[in-house]
Parts: C-alpha cells; structure tokens; sequence
C-alpha cells in the first residue's frame, strides 16, 4: 500500500525531470487532453511524458464514490456521510474511495466537496457536508486521509463561495471577509493543514474576481496563509485566461487547454510570460505525484477491487446517516401486527433511488429496490405495492393515434445503427385535458475534441402541434436537464413535457436517426385521469395495510438549483392521502436536502435517507424492523415552509441580481440565521431521534489552557435498546468581541454507542480556533474572552445541560 508520504528523494528526481522536460512537455503537463482519453470513463486526463518515465494523469468524478465507466461502490451522498457526525466512518468512506480508484486505474479522486450549503435550493447540496464549518472539516479531513492512504491523491473542491449553481460560472459572490474567513474557509483551510494533494478552484469569481485567476485565493490564502504545496486545478471549462491564470497561482486547467495550450506556449514564447511560471506549476504538480509514488518505476501494483468491503461500508454509512424525524407512539421499528400487513407507496420503492444526477452518479455493482428488500426482511409478511406517482407515464393506446401504431421502439424494434425511424400521424383528444409527454430513449453521449468541448446529444425529435416538446439544449444544459429520475426501470433516459391540449386531433410527428449504437425509444402519457387511477390505487393498498412505508423523492443534479422545497410530482398529495386512510403513515425520504412537509402531522414517523447509495435499501429494511438503530443527525436546518428560511424574500442574496450574489447574511449561515432572527425551523441543526432515550447530567468545565477549554458530562442510555447518540455543545458569543457572532455555534461533538442502562463520563474540548473569531481588522483571528454560555445537548434547538466558561486574553 503507498502511504501519501513525501519521498525523501523528491526534490531531487523533479528536479532532474524538470531540466529534461522541453517546453513543449511541459506545457503538456498543465492541461487535460481529449485525445488521450481511454474508455475508462475518467472526467479527464494528464497524458505524461513516456520518454522520461512520466505516466499519464487519470482524473475521476466524485464524490460518491469512483465515477467511471466501470461498475464501483455506489456510497451514499456525502450529506448522509456528514449525517453521521463520525470522522472514524468518513475514513472508511475515503478508504473504499481511494482503493477503488487505483483498482480502477485512477490516480486523482476530485473530492471531496466542502462548500457549505448556504441555501437550500442548491442543487449540489447533496455532495457536500452540510452548514456547519467545523462538521465540515472534520468529515472532510477524515474523507481525505482514507483516499490518500491508499495512494490515491484528494482534491478538495471548489475554492471559493460556490454555494449554488444558478448561474454557477458567471456569478460573483460578493462575501465580507470575517464570513469567508469563519463560514466558508475552514474546511479547505482544513484540508490543507491534512495534506490534500489538489485543489479545484470554482466557476465563480469571489468580490469580482474569478476564482480561477485570483491572487488572493490562489496565492496569498493557499500558499502564503496556509502553506498549501499541491496543484491548484480549474473545475472543467472554468478557465478565463493565461497570464492572468497562472500568475495568481493556478497549475491546471481542465480538461482541455484552451488558455493553458498553444496560447500559454506562444506567450512564453513571446516573452508575455515567464517559463519559470511554467516551471513553477509543473513543480507543484510532479512533486504531489512524486509524494504519492507516481513517478517511481516500481511504483506499487494496483490493489484489486474489494466489492464485499465497499459495500459494507455503504450499508454502514446508509445505516448511520439516516435521520429519523418524527416517530409519534413509538411506530417504529415495526413489529408484531404492524409488521404483518405493509404498504410500500412510491416509484421509488420499486426502484433503487442510488444517488442524486451529474457528476456524483456511479454506477453500482448492485442496488436492490426498498420493496425487494423489506419482503426479504419481513419472512412471510404481507408487502404489498403501489406507484401512487408515476414518472414513466403510461403507453399512448394505439386507437388514439391515425395511423394506429405502439409507441414503443425498444427491444426487437429497436433502430439499428445508422438506420431512421419516422412516424406522421395524428392524436386524438377525447376532451380539453392537460398531458404530460414522457420520451424514453437510449441515451448516448458524445463530446467535440476542440478546447471548448461540449456535449452532443441524439435523441428522437417529437413535434407535437408544430412545436418540438424535446428540443436538445445547447451544450452543457442538456447535461445538467434532469438528475437521477431521469431513468426507466429499464434503463432508458427520461425527458417529460406538459402541455394543455383540446378535444380533437392534434398533429404528431416523430423522427429518430440512430447513431453507431442504435436508438431505442418510446413515447408514453400522464393525464389527470391517470393520475387519479395512481392515486387511487395507491390510497387502496393503503386501507389494506396495518403499515404503510410511503418512499418520497426529490430529484437534483449538478447544474440547476432547485425551483421549490416542495416534493415534485404531487407526492404531497400522496402522502397526505395515504395518511388519511392509516394513522400507521411511514415516510422514507430519498432528498437531497431539506424539503417541506405539509403532511407532517398526519403522519406517524418520518425516516430521512438522503440518497442512500447501492446499500440504500438494505439499510431502510434493517431500520424500519428495528435490526438497526436510527442515529444520524441533520448536517441542516429544516424550514418549515419556503418563507421561513436564509434566502427568503432577498434576490440580492439568493439567486442573486445583476450577475451578483451578496452573502449579506453573514456569518449567520443555517442554523445560526434560525437561531438570530428567532425563527422556528421544522427541524433544527443536529435533530435525530432513536429508538432508544438518552440522558445528560453534571455539566462541568476545566481551567481554559493555550488549547481550549474542557467540558465534561455524563450520558446514559436510559432506553431498553443499544443505540448511538451524538452529544453536541454549543458556545455563545464574546462580550469582549465588537464582531458579529452566532446566538450559539457548534463548537464540539461525539458520536458515542452505549448499551441499555450504561453511563460514560465524556469529555470533549472546545478547541481555541473555536472560540475565537475572524477579525477584519486584524486579519486574524482574535479569542473571544469574558463570560461565555455554552449549552450540551442533542440538537441546536434541544439543550440539556447550561453553563458558563470564563476566558482571559
């Protein structure tokens, strides 16, 4: 196993590769290469220097897991990672990370991502680690260290303020120093201190500056601050120049070199620019792959894969990760004649829910459906199963259509490659309706080999009334239309349209030319009528049933935020008409973040699974029966309704106005805004029930010394059953300070498991970074001295224990 050690020897053999290397060479070592790309599936490649021993550069996609090609471990999303509060679990969560990658020829992870989720719209929220710096950096080191033990080398992502993806590479984040500083800093400042191989610099620019091209983040944070001695990546396409790039301390760009090319060689070559910034940036890059054992001749053989040990850590994390909610009169875990007769409501229970869309999505070696795996678990117990909601639509009968014909290209008739399909007809509607369009087809993919490489897409043209209801979207927003329910059961590419129709006919036209793979694809419908069937359908299983388990979606991808904190596709309505007909409503969130919930009251237990990864529907049977003990806790604040939030009511600060985001918010970020402007969330910070009751008593404090102050108290399970609890103590401000500071922050915290009845003293530290804030005028951080509160509990919003700390400069 390669240990992510520097070699005693590096600074040597870069030296000596650095004076072989012609220009040419090393220009070639600053930017990806389309045309060196193999089918491995890998976001983008380094492709090396053969004559002098220097291998190619394979970068992957996280930070679920190894986004190849290749089947991988599919882990849960980082959200139920961060969920967890455990730094000893997001290890292992690295480990299977950086193991899988080199097994599957990968020498870069781009992971993890740390930017805190500061609104809950954002449509990446699920890849990162929540709203609380500290929870953050802890997860994140841990992540980092468990990749680069295994040889791997991390790249924590994206530096700086890249907290949504509405306009995501255009917009400037407009954020006050002591926020940066103190909110969104810590974690990659963190990873750092941990030894992180890389770093991506985001899209966005930070108080009018790209990030890509800023001095002050790529040079006098990262190198001078922090003393970061990795390689400094653009994310892909985030490049906006040469000099102006690799003067303020970028290395790397990706994953072309459009800036980075034949335009950084003809400015050296015209003495615009120095090659000892060329040379600068090839250091920085073979040293970090000198440390990780790259560049040696008889570098270590690539471990195998080990699926069984991936897939453990998957359940685990699935298991610790998911949050229960709300379980009124002890509904769960279900037993006795609960658990004799169940309800499983949802698409999403006949179908795995894996992971969320973009560039987070792997392709498991095996993923069960919850209905799979709950009839598995319940013996000869009664399950069944209803859609309730359909997002595949149903097929259009063929006495609708003039010519008559079944929509369905797929399988035997299915378009050959190279060969057309076409259809010109009408459709008829039996009265005024509203439908929804749901094209299947057989998604191929194909990029342009030019620096500004985009996507091209082929996919069937259906022309409906003269307008086309699936036009292909310019470049990268096709890429980023639809997340992971964007797929059939059988593995087809989903697109839906909805469009108000008229009795009559209507004209219908389809083409579809198939590529070098061949086409398959089908034309289906919802309706009103439909829809009602579904629901009554579900509602009818329901009534059945002593239990019903309701699996809920949200659907997000990289490349949009989302619209509404609502649940899409009517599933309030079916949940809330569920729980209507059986007091004994279970609802099981698939969600990338937080999301409203209208039905709450009239439910009888809420368990949140983020998305949950290959092992998501074991770890649902195994806490629904009890096998397992729910214990995660929420890395985010629940609103209560999409007024009651950060970013409600202020465009200047989400989404922004005029190409411009203002964090005016501050430093009151998640819970610390709820707990400012005394706002009640639905959920707080740190909320998660168990089945069993925790204790907390004899609050005390030591002496405050150079490293902090100790606190210490005693927890007992009070409960019949073991279980894990995460005790959490939140810190008040400095009266000292003339700064703005949280009502109370997270300012320490323990994951600990005790059996029915035991007691253990803990002692945690508050650690002096912790009580200390960014001082704008100082530029550093200054420690918050007088009489401090600070409270012990089970959430921000459920403290047990009070008590003072005194602090003296």
């Amino acid at each position: 196993m390669t240990q992510a050690n520097p070699l005693p020897d590096a600074p040597v053999t870069v030296a000596r590769l650095l004076a072989q290397l012609t220009l040419d060479e090393k220009i070639s070592l600053l930017h990806g290469n389309w045309s060196v790309l193999e089918k491995l599936g890998e976001a983008g490649v380094i492709p090396g220097v053969p004559r002098l021993g220097i291998p190619p550069l394979r970068l992957s996609d996280g930070p679920s897991g190894v986004r190849v090609t290749a089947r991988a471990t599919a882990l849960p999303a980082p959200v139920a990672l961060a969920s967890t509060f455990d730094p000893a679990l997001a290890h292992a969560y690295g480990t299977v990370i950086g193991r899988e990658g080199r097994a599957l020829q990968q020498n870069v992870q781009l992971a993890p991502m740390v930017n805190l989720v500061r609104t809950p719209y954002g449509g990446r929220n699920f890849e990162t680690f929540g709203e609380d710096p500290l929870l953050i950096s802890d997860i994140a080191v841990a992540q980092i260290q468990g990749i680069q033990e295994q040889g791997m080398i991390a790249t924590v992502k994206h530096l700086a303020a890249n907290s949504q993806e509405h306009d995501r590479q255009t917009v400037d984040a407009i954020v006050d120093e002591q926020t940066l500083r103190e909110m969104e800093l810590p974690a990659f400042e963190a990873a750092v201190r941990a030894g992180v191989g890389s770093v991506m610099a985001a899209y966005n620019s930070v108080n009018g500056a790209f990030a890509c091209e800023s001095p002050e983040l790529l040079d006098e944070l990262l190198r001078q601050d922090w003393g970061f001695d990795g390689w400094v990546m653009t994310d892909w396409w985030a490049a906006h120049s040469t000099q102006a790039s690799l003067t303020a301390g970028l290395d790397m760009e990706m994953p072309t070199g459009k800036y980075f090319g034949r335009a950084l060689k003809e400015a050296v070559e015209a003495g615009e620019i120095s090659e000892t910034l060329v040379d600068r940036a090839v250091d920085r890059i073979l040293t970090v792959m000198d440390r990780f054992g790259l560049l040696e001749a008889s570098a270590d053989a690539a471990p195998p894969r080990d699926p069984a040990f991936g897939a453990e850590i998957a359940r685990q994390v699935a298991v610790a990760g998911a949050v229960l909610l709300r379980n009124e009169h002890a509904t769960l875990p279900l037993t006795g004649a609960a658990a004799r007769s169940i309800a499983v409501i949802g698409m999403t229970g006949s179908v795995p829910f894996v992971s969320g869309g973009g560039s987070s999505h792997v392709v498991p070696d095996h993923a069960d459906s919850p209905l799979q795996a709950l009839r598995a678990r319940a013996g000869g117990a009664e399950v069944a199963f209803a859609a309730g909601v359909d997002w595949c639509g149903k097929d259009i009968p063929a006495e609708d259509l003039s010519p008559a014909v079944l929509l369905d290209v797929t399988g035997t008739q299915a378009i050959p490659p190279g060969r057309s399909w076409s259809y010109d007809g009408t459709l008829c509607a039996d009265e005024d309706d509203e439908w929804t369009f749901v094209l299947h087809w057989s998604h191929h993919e194909e990029w342009t080999q030019e620096d500004d490489a985009v996507p091209i897409y082929n996919r069937p043209a259906i022309v409906f009334d003269g307008e086309e209801l699936f036009p292909v979207q310019p470049g990268w927003e096709e890429l980023f239309t639809g997340g992971l329910v964007g797929t059939s059961a059988d593995g087809l590419a989903l697109r839906s349209a909805t469009r108000n129709v008229t009795k009559g006919t209507h004209t219908l036209s389809i083409r579809a030319d198939a590529d070098a793979d061949g086409m398959s694809f089908r034309l289906r419908r919802e309706t009103p009528a439909t829809r009602a069937a579904d629901l009554a359908e579900a509602v009818s299983a329901a009534r059945s049933a002593e239990t019903t388990v309701v699996f809920a979606w949200q659907d997000a991808t990289e490349g949009k935020d989302l619209e509404t904190l609502a649940l899409p596709a009517a599933q309030d309505e079916l949940i809330s008409a569920v729980a209507a007909v059986t007091p004994r409503t279970v609802v099981v969130l698939n969600t990338a973040t937080s999301v409203t919930m209208p039905w709450l009251p009239d439910t009888a237990a809420v368990l949140q699974m983020w998305y949950s990864g290959q092992q998501g529907a074991q770890a649902a049977a195994e806490l629904l029966f009890g096998d397992e003990n729910p214990s995660g806790r929420l890395p985010v604040s629940c609103p209560a309704d999409e007024e009651s939030h950060p970013m409600a009511g202020d465009p200047a600060r989400y989404p922004g106005t005029d190409g411009r985001v203002t964090y005016s918010e501050g430093i009151h970020v998640g819970y610390r805004w709820y707990d400012a402007y005394d706002v009640e969330p639905l959920f707080p910070f740190g909320h998660g029930l168990s089945y069993t009751e925790f204790t907390y008593a004899d609050l005390r404090t030591e002496a405050a010394t150079e490293t902090g102050v100790e606190v210490s108290f005693t927890l007992r399970n009070t409960g019949t059953r073991s279980g894990a609890e995460v005790v959490q103590i939140y810190l008040g401000p400095s009266p000292d300070l003339g700064l703005p500071q949280a009502v109370r922050k997270l300012a320490a915290y323990r994951r600990l498991t005790l059996a029915p009845g035991e007691e253990q003293r803990v002692r945690l530290m508050i650690g002096r970074r912790q009580l200390s804030s960014w001082s704008p005028s100082e530029h550093d951080w200054v420690l918050g001295t007088g009489e401090r509160a600070i409270a012990v509990g089970a959430s921000s919003r459920d403290l047990r224990l009070h008590g003072v700390i005194r602090l003296h400069a």
